[in-house]
């Protein structure tokens, strides 16, 4: 599913295989059992997380061929996912993207759950899919666009237009923060950036402390998923998305 690796200061995590990456309950589990491994290590100095993945795709969405089955699998794999968002969003720690291929739907969203998005520019696109598939998106994804992409020309183009964006157009639209040639130039970019962040040696908490208040819009949302039918109604967010 996936691997954890510490290079000095730098975590680096990797979606292995040369499948999709479809994100199926069992890949989020994996990835969230990482997550809590890297909560759980000593905090004796600043650290960094890359987050990448092997082969064609960084991540082709939902696994909606499992989620079609019956209507609990999907709310199933929206709460795992928001989870994920709220783990990486608390994370104690930078976190960087280094997208490596295909980012699509649910796939982007996960990739802009990251501090930054780094993107290999000869392979791959951002794809927010839904409205070519015939699907509404969740409010929660919006509220993360809107987090993260000040444009509202930009979140047309990328929702309203289903547009498949280069790394370069992603750059000049502000979704991608530099973009690379060929996957070991795209991750070797962020190692250099996450090393530069390791080396303000800031406190992991307070980090988490400041990007909770700068995405505090989101984290409010992650509570709830009306697509789903999960409207979050009997429990806070937070609450919520501890127990799951």
């Amino acid at each position: 599913m996936c691997t954890l690796e510490k290079r000095g200061n730098i975590f680096l995590l990797t979606l292995t295989g040369a499948d999709e990456h479809r994100l199926h309950p069992n890949l989020i589990d994996s990835l969230a059992a990482a997550l809590r491994r890297l909560r759980s290590e000593p905090a004796s100095s600043s650290t960094a997380l890359i987050t990448t993945a092997q082969g064609k795709f960084f991540s082709n969405g939902y696994d909606l061929k499992w989620a079609l089955v019956d209507k609990a699998r999907p709310l199933l794999m929206s709460k795992k996912l928001r989870a994920l968002v709220y783990d990486l969003i608390t994370l104690p720690m930078p976190t960087i993207a280094a997208v490596t291929g295909h980012a699509s739907a649910a796939g982007l969203i996960f990739a802009l759950s990251h501090d930054y998005v780094l993107m290999r520019k000869d392979r791959g696109f951002l794809y927010m899919s839904e409205l070519d598939i015939g699907y509404k998106i969740p409010i929660w994804f919006s509220a993360l666009f809107k987090c993260k992409v000040g444009s509202p020309a930009v979140w047309r183009e990328v929702v309203l237009k289903s547009a498949k964006m280069t790394a370069e157009m992603g750059v000049e639209m502000g979704i991608v923060d530099s973009a690379h040639t060929g996957a070991e130039e795209t991750v070797e970019a962020a190692v250099r950036l996450g090393e530069e962040l390791v080396s303000r040696n800031w406190d992991g908490k307070v980090y988490a402390d400041c990007r909770k208040t700068l995405y505090v819009e989101l984290l409010n949302s992650l509570g709830s998923d009306e697509t789903v039918g999960d409207y979050g109604e009997e429990e806070k967010p937070n609450k919520t998305l501890s127990r799951l």
